[in-house]
């Protein structure tokens, strides 16, 4: 594989404001619940999701952009774990997710997270090709996929080359 190629595939893709809080709206957060934010990057889903009251677990891989989200929100409710989505350990009480993980992270992640047994829900940024893939398949065990919002890949900096969009797990 090329340099080009490798370092593409590590690519982070920061969401805009504006689609972070409209992905939060969407995704229902009320205020004391546990949401965890995967591959938080420098908060812009963790900030409309404080916002909303929810306590996050903002997990980013990282150490720069982890030590800067704990800086950036060392008075809110969060708490930022430095490590690589490839060794989540979910939570053993009710959680939520909301988050933009790395693109090339999606079926392993989505596959963990349909094997949870206290997941609430999940609202995860994907391509949007692969989030239709995974909605298509309708679920497993006692949960649900749906496709959700499409997001346009001007959402992002710097700009992937595909568009995004949000897989929805719901329990059945």
């Amino acid at each position: 594989m090329s340099g080009a190629q490798a370092r593409s595939r590590w690519s982070y893709f920061q969401l805009s404001a504006d689609w972070a809080a409209t992905i939060v709206a969407d995704a229902q957060v009320r205020g004391g619940d546990t949401v965890l934010d995967l591959g938080a990057g420098i908060g812009a889903l963790t900030a409309p999701l404080l916002d909303r009251g929810a306590r996050v677990i903002a997990l980013e891989r990282h150490p720069g952009r982890a030590r800067d989200l704990r800086r950036r929100f060392a008075d809110r409710e969060v708490v930022v774990v430095q490590a690589d989505i490839r060794d989540l350990r979910l939570p053993a009480r009710p959680f939520r997710v909301v988050a933009n993980p790395p693109f090339h992270l999606a079926r392993p992640l989505v596959s963990q997270l349909l094997a949870a047994r206290h997941l609430v829900s999940a609202d995860i940024v994907l391509r949007r090709d692969t989030a239709r893939n995974i909605a298509a398949a309708g679920g497993r065990g006692r949960y649900t996929t749906a496709l959700g919002r499409h997001l346009p890949r001007g959402a992002f900096r710097p700009v992937p080359s595909a568009d995004a969009a949000v897989l929805a797990i719901r329990r059945r």
